[in-house]
C-alpha cells in the first residue's frame, strides 16, 4: 500500500507541476510567433498577415509593444469589427471596437491608437485614458506625430417644433475642423471656411499646411458634391480652394506628395450621385490625378487604378500605396496595400485574410517604404491569462477526482489475525 500511496502522491505532484508550466508558458510566449512560424517582423511591414485565434489576447490584456500594422476583421471571439494588431515582433493582439464605433488612427510611431470616441490607446502598455472630448473623428495624424486633424459636427440631435407644427431649430449645422493634442487633452479650431462635413484630410510634408475636403452645404452633401480647401492650420490662412464636384475627391490622409509639390485624388467616370444602379456604380473607372500643391491647378498624368481602390496611405518612391479590397474567395473579400505606377503597374505589398476589412501601417514605417517583412502566425498561447488560470483549474480539478476514484477502488488494509 505504500507504492500505492507514493503513486498517488507522485500524480499529483506531476498534476501541479504540470499546471505551473501552463501558468508559465504564456510569459514565455506571449509576444511572438509559434515555432513553426516565421521570425519577427522587426521595422519592416509584413507582406501577409493572418487571422488571429479566437481565444488571443487583447492589447490591454497582453501589450505586444509598437504595431508593425492594424487590420480589422469581424472573425473573433467578439463577432462584430476588431481591429487586430500584429506587434513588431510578430505578437498578435486584438483592438475590441465599442458598439457602433468606426476605425481608429495608428500613430505615426505605431505605439498609438486613436479612437473616435477620443480614448488613446497606448499599444505597449496596454492603458487607455480619454484625453479628448468625445463627438469628434480623427482624419490624419500629422507627419511628426504630435497633432491630429480632426472633424467635430455641430448637428443638432433632435429636431424641434414649434405648437404651429412649425420646425423651430436647423439641425444641420457647419461641423468644425480641429487640430488636437492627443497627448495634452488640447484643441484648436481651425479656420478652414464653411463645411458642412469634413470628409478628408491630409497634411503637407513640412506639416505647416493641411488639405481638407468636404461637402460645403447639405444641398452639396446631398449632390455629393465636395470642395477641397488649402489652408495654414495656425491662423487659418486659406491658400487656395477649388470645386472638386461630384466625381473627385481628396486621396486621403497621405494624399500630399513628398515632395511638396502635388496634392492626389481620386477621380472616377461614370454614372454620379445618389440614383445609380449598382450596375452603373460597378461600371465607373478610377484614376489618381493630381493638382499643384502651390496653386490648386491640375497638374501631371493621371494613374489608373482599380475600383475597389478607397485611397493612398503612403508612397514608395513616386509610386502612391493605395488600399484596395479585391476578391479572396468566392464572394469573399480582403484588404490589401499596392504600389501603382504610371502605365497601370501594379505590386501587392501587404495582404489581410480572407475577411478583413480595413488595413492601416504606422506612417513610420510608409515614409521609409519597409515593405516586403516577413509573415508572422499568431501564437495559439498568447491568450488572456483567465484562460490559463481556467485550464489550470479544471486540471488540478481532473487530478482530484482521480485521486479520489482510485482511492475508492483501493482495497481495504486486511484486519490482522489474532
Amino acid at each position: 500500500m505504500r507504492t500505492t500511496g507514493r503513486r498517488l502522491r507522485r500524480g499529483v505532484t506531476v498534476g501541479a507541476a504540470l499546471a505551473l508550466v501552463m501558468l508559465s508558458v504564456p510569459a514565455a510566449t506571449a509576444t511572438g510567433s509559434t515555432a513553426t512560424g516565421s521570425t519577427a517582423t522587426g521595422s519592416t511591414v509584413p507582406s501577409k498577415v493572418h487571422q488571429p485565434w479566437l481565444w488571443q489576447a487583447t492589447v490591454e490584456q497582453r501589450p505586444a509593444g509598437p504595431a508593425a500594422l492594424v487590420f480589422f476583421t469581424s472573425r473573433t471571439r467578439f463577432l462584430e469589427s476588431t481591429g487586430v494588431l500584429v506587434g513588431r515582433d510578430g505578437g498578435y493582439r486584438l483592438i475590441p471596437l465599442h458598439v457602433g464605433e468606426d476605425h481608429g488612427l495608428l500613430s505615426p510611431d505605431g505605439r498609438h491608437y486613436l479612437r473616435p470616441s477620443g480614448e488613446l490607446l497606448d499599444l505597449t502598455t496596454g492603458q487607455q485614458h480619454r484625453p479628448i472630448h468625445t463627438g469628434m473623428q480623427p482624419l490624419a495624424w500629422s507627419p511628426d506625430g504630435h497633432r491630429v486633424l480632426s472633424t467635430r459636427s455641430n448637428d443638432d440631435a433632435v429636431i424641434s417644433y414649434g405648437l404651429d407644427n412649425q420646425q423651430l431649430n436647423d439641425p444641420e449645422k457647419p461641423d468644425d475642423l480641429l487640430v488636437l493634442d492627443p497627448y495634452r487633452g488640447t484643441e484648436r479650431v481651425v479656420a478652414a471656411g464653411t463645411f458642412a462635413a469634413h470628409t478628408a484630410a491630409a497634411w503637407s510634408p513640412g506639416g505647416d499646411l493641411v488639405a481638407v475636403a468636404g461637402p460645403a452645404d447639405v444641398p452639396a452633401s446631398i449632390a455629393e458634391r465636395q470642395r477641397l480647401v488649402v489652408v495654414d492650420p495656425t491662423n487659418g490662412s486659406v491658400r487656395w480652394q477649388v470645386e472638386l464636384g461630384d466625381r473627385r475627391m481628396l486621396a486621403g490622409p497621405a494624399a500630399w506628395h513628398p515632395d511638396g509639390r502635388r496634392i492626389a485624388l481620386l477621380t472616377f467616370d461614370g454614372c454620379a450621385g445618389l440614383r445609380c444602379t449598382s450596375e452603373q456604380v460597378a461600371a465607373r473607372t478610377w484614376r489618381i490625378e493630381f493638382l499643384d500643391a502651390a496653386t490648386g491647378h491640375a497638374v501631371g498624368q493621371p494613374l489608373p487604378v482599380a475600383a475597389s481602390t478607397t485611397e493612398i496611405v503612403g508612397w514608395r518612391g513616386v509610386d502612391p500605396v493605395v488600399k484596395q479590397s479585391v476578391v479572396a474567395d468566392g464572394d469573399d473579400r480582403r484588404a490589401v496595400l499596392a504600389a501603382v505606377s504610371p502605365g497601370g503597374g501594379r505590386d501587392v505589398l501587404v495582404t489581410a485574410p480572407p475577411g478583413s476589412t480595413d488595413l492601416a501601417v504606422p506612417g513610420e514605417l510608409l515614409a521609409r517604404a519597409a515593405f516586403g517583412g516577413p509573415e508572422p502566425r499568431p501564437s495559439p498561447f498568447a491568450a488572456p491569462l483567465w484562460l490559463y488560470l481556467a485550464l489550470t483549474v479544471s486540471t488540478l480539478a481532473a487530478i482530484a477526482l482521480l485521486v479520489r476514484r482510485l482511492r475508492r477502488g483501493r482495497p481495504a488494509d486486511p484486519v490482522p489475525s489474532t
